[in-house]
């Protein structure tokens, strides 16, 4: 309580103090005295409260206020007055300087204390007895006084540190949400880009054909509806993740129905829609390979949505900005140092080496059509992609100078036998979605 009084009056704290040690020095001047005493007058409790009053000052100046009080108490001493129980306001003083003051002022203090608390005792009874009470009683409350500065110090450090930690957690909040801003846009763009290309494609080769083939022009608008069906149905889930209710799980099902893929709930994509992907850009007029090489190993559903969207965002460049006429998306499990034996190599517990190479390349001119818009996002966005999963990613053209190549590097870290046996089952299932190594679907 004194400690937040201090913080906002300091003077209302040694006001206080004062008050309080003025009612203790006064209590001799209101007692009874035996008639073998001289009686307490006035002019002796006039010097008594000088004595006292220095401690109004006692925060701001604490060596002057130890000063004032000793020089007051000297001047007081030869006269028969009221005797005081206790050296209040010298121990008051003391105490300050002690665990206000700075390293000049308490030197000045010890160096000088002493001699004087001597002198005082000299003046006094000059025994033995007084001697050892009043340098034990300058000495305690020294040390309490020094006590109570450390106990300031650390306390003022734990509040600076916990001051500190709090900004580091906001900034930490505003970092997080920064990145979950860029990821949702990411998301927005790549389903975005994706739906547009392919239902932009469609509208334009529809009118072409709707009189000499109205069988592919009804293939194309419905295309396009399936396009923009899928794209509302991704939309829906990420807008449904942003207003989700506390104690809704991502599978939730707001009306109640119990599906774990109640619209706004989908799950994330994952390698085993790659197939509905690549069939997507086919209707859409660009025949596209599907290859996987390797055994296919455990990957994380986070990994897995990386290689999806990097795929979408890949063939959706290839239908906005290439000429080109056939796509390949190749995907190849590279074992540690290319043994392709599949041995398990590991390092305290881990898979380590393994990587997912992914190439999606097209047989087009490897620049982008006259015209075509882009902000260059996309790539932008690939490249986070790998780098969040310790991978990397590279885009331009083929090694013959004809054709675009984007390719994605992931590596593949299993933390435990648990979690590669249950990756090794959902593997399983993907595989037979996937083409067998080398085919072509």
């Amino acid at each position: 309580m004194l400690h937040r009084i201090r913080i906002r009056s300091p003077w209302a704290v040694d006001a206080l103090i004062t008050a309080v040690v003025q009612v203790a020095v006064t209590i001799p001047f209101v007692v009874p005295r035996s008639a073998d005493v001289p009686p307490a007058t006035w002019a002796f409790y006039v010097m008594t409260t000088l004595s006292v009053l220095p401690l109004l000052w006692r925060s701001r100046a604490p060596l002057t206020c130890l000063l004032a009080i000793t020089l007051a108490g000297f001047v007081y001493l030869p006269m028969d007055g009221p005797g005081q129980p206790m050296p209040y306001s010298p121990l008051v003083a003391i105490f300050t300087v002690a665990a206000q003051g700075g390293a000049r002022q308490r030197q000045v203090t010890i160096a000088a204390g002493l001699p004087l608390v001597a002198l005082a005792v000299a003046l006094r009874t000059n025994t033995a007895r007084e001697y050892l009470f009043a340098f034990f009683l300058f000495t305690m409350v020294y040390v309490l006084g020094v006590l109570a500065r450390t106990r300031q110090a650390y306390t003022r450090a734990v509040e600076a540190r916990a001051a500190a930690l709090e900004r580091d957690r906001e900034r930490e909040a505003e970092r997080a949400a920064e990145r979950e801003r860029a990821r949702i846009a990411r998301e927005m763009h790549d389903v975005l880009s994706h739906a547009v290309s392919l239902m932009v494609v469609q509208a334009e080769a529809g009118p072409l054909v709707v009189r000499s083939d109205p069988d592919r022009a009804e293939a194309a608008f419905d295309a396009i509806a399936g396009a923009g069906r899928d794209a509302m149905v991704q939309l829906r889930r990420m807008l449904g993740v942003l207003k989700e209710e506390p104690g809704e799980g991502p599978g939730a099902d707001p009306g109640g129905s119990g599906s774990p893929h109640s619209p706004g709930r989908t799950p994330q994509p994952t390698l085993a829609g790659l197939r509905d992907l690549v069939d997507q850009v086919r209707r859409a007029g660009l025949p596209v390979a599907l290859l996987t090489e390797g055994e296919p190993r455990p990957l994380a559903a986070d990994a897995q949505v990386t290689v999806y969207r990097v795929v979408q965002e890949a063939l959706t460049n290839v239908l906005k900005h290439s000429d080109a006429r056939a796509v390949t998306v190749r995907l190849a499990w590279e074992p540690p140092g290319g043994d392709q034996s599949g041995g398990d190599r590991r390092s305290g517990g881990q898979l380590s080496g393994d990587r997912l190479s992914v190439t999606v390349a097209d047989d087009g001119s490897g620049v982008r059509k006259p015209g075509g818009e882009g902000s260059g996002r996309g790539l932008i966005g690939i490249r986070e992609r790998a780098a969040a999963h310790g991978g990397s990613a590279s885009a331009g053209p083929g090694p013959d100078g004809r054709g675009y190549r984007v390719c994605l590097q992931l590596p593949l870290v299993i933390s435990s036998r648990t979690e590669a046996a249950g990756g090794l089952a959902e593997v399983a299932g993907v595989a037979g979605v996937l083409a067998e190594p080398g085919e072509t679907t």
